[in-house]
């Protein structure tokens, strides 16, 4: 396999004809250490196994090159980020906003929000509002907060204690479970829906999942945390 490729400038490495060094130091296809040899030689021992010249340590002196099916690497690459993308976390804190002096059905609304996103591997955070004479009185939300995080403990965990805010309270809650094992669960939930829909197999539904999640994504970042204001989190 002969390759030239030219073109624009881009962040992938020189190969073949591309690299322009009078010598290189050659690793053969399996890793093997061949030595410093001349580019013309490299290039032969290339054409002689079918394979691509790939310069893989362009900053070496001289560069440092690789015997390699280069097709095959950033087809295998390719995969191996894919792979990664799906198993990355975006960090979420959703909020969730509640009154000193909410009803009862209210507040079962609400910690039904909090519930399904502590299941989902989010942070939540809760603020408690408090309007006129209420300012007075944060012991009622101090209470309500410690009630709430008493309600979902088998979920979460106060992860920041409360804390008055100007007018408002808050408290912010962590997930047991870790984000990337809520989202595991969650494909292999979906899987077994489908599965059950068509009447065949879950190994077969996740199957059809991942090759629907090969299509191209926007890929995220593990580490960054996103504050995002929940559906429901109106004022009570």
């Amino acid at each position: 396999m002969w390759c030239y490729r030219g073109g624009s400038i881009s962040t992938e490495p020189r190969i073949n004809d591309r690299i322009r060094v009078p010598e290189v130091r050659l690793v053969g296809p399996s890793g093997e250490q061949v030595g410093i040899v001349p580019l013309a030689k490299a290039l032969e021992l290339a054409q002689e196994y079918d394979l691509d010249l790939v310069e893989v340590a362009a900053s070496a002196r001289p560069p440092v090159c690789k015997l390699m099916d280069y097709g095959k690497f950033k087809y295998e690459s390719a995969m191996k980020a894919r792979e990664a993308r799906k198993n990355q976390a975006h960090t979420v804190i959703k909020e969730m906003k509640l009154r000193p002096k909410i009803d009862p059905h209210d507040y079962d609304t609400k910690k039904g929000h909090v519930v399904r996103f502590l299941k989902q591997g989010d942070k939540v955070k809760i603020t408690i509002m408090f309007r006129g004479r209420e300012q007075s009185r944060p012991e009622l939300g101090y209470r309500l907060l410690q009630r709430l995080a008493s309600d979902v403990e088998e979920l979460g965990f106060i992860e920041s204690n409360p804390k008055q805010d100007g007018r408002n309270m808050i408290m912010v809650l962590g997930p047991h479970k870790k984000k990337t094992e809520a989202m595991a669960e969650a494909r292999e939930a979906q899987a077994a829906r489908k599965a059950e829909r068509l009447g065949g197999t879950a190994e077969a539904a996740q199957v059809e999942a991942d090759a629907d999640e090969a299509a191209p994504a926007a890929e995220v970042d593990g580490s960054a945390e996103v504050e995002v204001e929940a559906d429901g989190s109106a004022e009570a």
